[in-house]
């Protein structure tokens, strides 16, 4: 996805140009032309990648632009419908019609409560199958342990077997010549490159219609609405801030729709009148 934002960059601005030639007006207009219209966290997420990217060229001392006021990040409304209920899941986990691929992605995705770039990230060397866990890299840096149930457990041995190395989670097809990834990132039995964020949620979303995050969204709602504690939930999804962590801890409309039953004045009035 990083690469993909780049390459959009570059095409627009013209490869051969030195980037010192190239103004922080510029890019904020091309970033205009090509993610202004788009949603604010899409245009959140590929800013970002260009942020980072002229971060990078700074730290090395290349002459980089600097992005004006007029491309910053733009507010992100919040949903408080993100929450899949979970009869909606477990048809999704449990269609006949899905590759063994994304019936195990989904199913770690939604018991680990974890990233989508985290469990994309696994290789089989991370996997502790008899413990039911592996070591991911946080998006601070550190090194922290994801747990999966027995959904996952049933699909993971299924999905590696014939594989001693290399990504859990493999693209369709090999990559061509132009496209080929570090060694990492190529499984050494088949050829095949790690299956990208893109790509998942691409076909996440072509088979549910709801986003590929919306997993782990929902994940910590249901947690939340069966009353585990806050804690619990922060050391589930591994939130440091608790009210970040709040804002996936919702409940959601079938919980809102049970405790509203409890306020029904006339149901009482029934059964009064049932028992006189």
């Amino acid at each position: 996805g990083y690469t993909g934002v780049l390459d959009r960059l570059l095409a627009g601005l013209g490869a051969s140009r030195p980037l010192a030639e190239v103004s922080g007006e510029e890019l904020a207009c091309l970033l205009e032309q090509l993610w202004g219209q788009r949603a604010p966290a899409t245009w959140n997420r590929n800013r970002g990648a260009v942020a980072a990217w002229l971060s990078w060229c700074a730290a090395s001392r290349l002459p980089a632009p600097v992005l004006p006021a007029s491309a910053e990040r733009r507010r992100e409304h919040l949903n408080a419908t993100r929450a899949i209920p979970r009869p909606a899941i477990d048809r999704a986990l449990t269609r006949r019609d899905l590759p063994l691929r994304e019936k195990t992605l989904w199913r770690m995705l939604y018991e680990t409560a974890a990233r989508a770039s985290e469990v994309l990230a696994l290789n089989i060397d991370d996997l502790d199958l008899d413990a039911r866990r592996a070591p991911i890299r946080s998006k601070g840096g550190d090194t922290e342990w994801i747990c999966w149930g027995s959904g996952t457990a049933h699909l993971l041995p299924r999905l590696i077997r014939g594989r001693q190395a290399g990504p859990v989670f493999l693209s369709e097809r090999r990559p061509g010549p132009a496209r080929r990834p570090a060694a990492r990132d190529l499984c050494p039995a088949t050829g095949r490159a790690r299956l990208g964020y893109d790509r998942a949620r691409i076909l996440f979303t072509r088979h549910t219609r709801v986003d590929l995050h919306q997993l782990r969204h929902s994940a910590a709602t249901h947690l939340g609405e069966q009353g585990i504690p806050l804690q619990l939930i922060m050391a589930k999804t591994r939130h440091r801030n608790p009210r970040t962590a709040m804002r996936y801890v919702r409940p959601g409309a079938e919980a809102v729709a049970e405790i509203t039953a409890l306020l029904d004045l006339h149901a009482d009035e029934a059964s009064l009148l049932f028992n006189l």
